[in-house]
């Protein structure tokens, strides 16, 4: 496709190992501080608030825009009460909400993204706000061009205002972009906006919780094994 100019991705499952990472980084912190906690029962559940607390936010705007590390920092607390988990302060629920600062990319993610950066411009097109998405970068060593996100559009992806909005900035027409995602609800919205689409499974996403976007449901128009895949399908 020719006329392709940027590459806009999905962060949260599709860039990003958040289950995992955040699993991991809590277990370690837990550890270290003599802390017996089901942390994949409370990541599990932190996840099923996420598009909840989007959606709360998209249907009242009169109510003002949240940040992404907003609406989880008021989550993850009574996640916690309503699990059992307890003994821990309000530096210690900073920290968790801090956690979705530092999660690890998928293997393929970096060297694919470095590889689309030689042609495209890439760039994330995610839920979550600036500072969030500046420090996974640093953390992960994700090699975006520019970062785009809901906060500066002041809406929450699958609203279009995100993805004209993206294509905008950029200085292109919606036909120039392309989403790439793991979640088939996300490319609905960026193809109805007249962008172009790509689908990459991400299986593992949910751990054994996954229940939907193990393969495409609709003719996107790219459907790659993964990122370093869809470099190469690009000429990169």
């Amino acid at each position: 496709m020719p006329d392709v100019k940027a590459l806009l991705f999905d962060t949260f499952g599709t860039i990003v190992d958040w289950r995992g990472s955040l699993i991991a980084d809590f277990t370690a912190w837990g550890e270290a501080r003599g802390l017996t906690v089901d942390w994949a029962a409370l990541v599990d559940a932190w996840r099923s608030a996420y598009r909840p607390s989007m959606d709360e936010v998209r249907s009242h705007p009169e109510r003002g825009f949240l940040t992404l590390d907003e609406l989880q920092r008021q989550s993850v607390e009574p996640l916690a009460a309503r699990l059992g988990i307890t003994g821990l302060s309000r530096d210690d629920f900073d920290h968790l909400t801090l956690g979705w600062h530092r999660l690890k990319p998928w293997p393929d993610s970096v060297p694919g993204l470095t590889r689309l950066k030689t042609k495209f411009v890439i760039s994330p097109l995610s839920n979550g706000n600036v500072a969030l998405m500046t420090n996974l970068a640093k953390y992960a060593g994700l090699p975006w061009d520019v970062i785009l996100c809901a906060e500066i559009f002041q809406r929450y992806k699958p609203d279009p205002e995100v993805y004209l909005g993206a294509a905008k900035l950029l200085g292109l027409r919606p036909e120039q972009v392309m989403l790439v995602a793991a979640h088939n609800y996300d490319l609905i919205a960026a193809r109805a906006c007249g962008l172009k689409t790509c689908f990459v499974p991400r299986i593992a996403e949910y751990g054994p919780h996954q229940k939907e976007d193990f393969e495409a449901t609709s003719d996107w128009d790219f459907v790659v094994a993964d990122i370093e895949d869809l470099a190469s399908r690009l000429g990169c």
